[in-house]
């Protein structure tokens, strides 16, 4: 495929169809697109309402615990032996992750629109448990659609859910995992579409939820840059995150896509291997498709049916990406690599030991790429690891990979 024009900055997308170039969009039932329309007239008045952006900053500051920590990972720096290593501590949120940050926004949008009911997909069940708790602090009945696939696996997220209120749906379709969940909510979107407002847990989706998404996520991007600035006194010379459907990926590198200088690389799932369908690494072994109303990177077979894919990590589990994504792909601006299953597990074992921390397998991803480039860079560059989430959710998981009972 022909690279794109470069744009004068890769931070004004997407246009008013919700096109990222030739990727994201509306495609969706005609009974969604009065309610799609509906929310994109509210966001674009919300988003630059100083009313909404001031609660949205309170509860963010009192409630999450913004802003994050940016962290310089000693153990692994001096482990590695060449650039230094920091880490954002999305971890450290209320929830245990990055999520928060968008359902906080999402929450407060909803209020606005009058609903009255909230549903949300989850594959990790971190996107679950933060929908679960705005819903609990907003006082509104939350129904969370969940892969029977990742119930199983992450047993403690889905406990959570349920002592925050919400009812949890198992969903058995497919393989049970985050693409079913989300076609599940879908579903429930378009029966109920007076009272229901869908929280959508990552940048994809029809448009507006990438553009919205990543916005309430940007904060985390904003931060970590004048935290760099402040403590190293220059921006970083790369930034990792994982990658799935992308938004802790998306709110890191918004806010410094139009700095040159900076090298920016998301993490795919590359599962098993990318010769076969193990993995979930849509940029680098996909093709473009539509899926969940919108044009993007997909797995996909030769006659254009969606494959399901694998990862170690729940949250990575998804045969797709944000049509941001895509385009920064197909721009040129972000390098998008994949990490296999043992890679990320060695890195979530390794940062265990050496920095006292426990990453989720979404952040272990990241954590493995930086294992194999900081060794090759200088003493005095800087690499930032985005550390979406925390590891509690994981540890079953490692145990069976590890050959071990808890």
């Amino acid at each position: 495929m022909n690279k794109p024009t470069m744009p004068n900055s890769f931070r004004t997308g997407p246009d008013e169809q919700g096109m990222f170039g030739i990727f994201g969009g509306r495609f969706v039932a005609e009974t969604l697109m009065p309610l799609i329309l509906d929310l994109e007239r509210n966001w674009n008045e919300v988003k630059n309402d100083p009313e909404f952006k001031a609660e949205l900053q309170n509860l963010s500051t009192h409630y999450a615990g913004r802003p994050s920590k940016l962290y310089f990972a000693e153990g692994l720096t001096k482990h590695l032996g060449g650039a230094k290593v920091y880490f954002k501590r999305e971890d450290l949120n209320h929830t245990g992750s990055h999520k928060i940050n968008n359902c906080l926004g999402q929450i407060l949008l909803a209020k606005r629109m009058g609903k009255k009911r909230i549903i949300a997909e989850t594959g990790a069940g971190q996107h679950g448990v933060a929908s679960a708790t705005v819903a609990a602090r907003f006082g509104y009945p939350c129904v969370v659609y969940m892969g029977a696939t990742d119930v199983a696996r992450q047993s403690p997220n889905v406990f959570r859910m349920k002592l925050l209120g919400a009812e949890v749906r198992p969903v058995t379709a497919g393989h049970g995992t985050l693409k079913d969940a989300m076609n599940e909510a879908l579903r429930d979107w378009v029966t109920n579409v007076e009272d229901t407002y869908y929280l959508i847990g990552t940048a994809a989706g029809p448009h507006p939820y990438p553009e919205l998404v990543r916005d309430f996520q940007s904060v985390i991007g904003t931060e970590a840059r004048a935290q760099m600035l402040e403590q190293e006194g220059r921006l970083p010379d790369v930034i990792i995150a994982a990658v799935g459907g992308g938004s802790n990926a998306i709110g890191l590198f918004h806010p410094f896509l139009d700095d040159k200088d900076v090298r920016i690389i998301g993490i795919e799932a590359g599962g098993r291997g990318l010769d076969g369908i193990e993995h979930c690494a849509s940029m680098n072994a996909g093709k473009p498709g539509v899926l969940h109303g919108n044009r993007t990177y997909l797995l996909q077979n030769s006659d254009g049916q969606i494959l399901d894919g694998h990862s170690i990590s729940a949250g990575l589990d998804y045969p797709g990406v944000g049509p941001e994504h895509s385009w920064l792909r197909d721009s040129g601006r972000v390098q998008y690599e994949p990490i296999l299953d043992d890679e990320a597990l060695e890195a979530f074992q390794l940062t265990t030991r050496v920095e006292g921390i426990i990453p989720a397998l979404e952040s272990a991803h990241a954590i493995a790429h930086a294992m194999k480039i900081v060794p090759k860079m200088d003493k005095d560059q800087i690499v930032i690891v985005n550390l979406s989430g925390r590891g509690d959710k994981d540890v079953h998981t490692v145990a069976n990979m590890l050959g071990m009972e808890i």
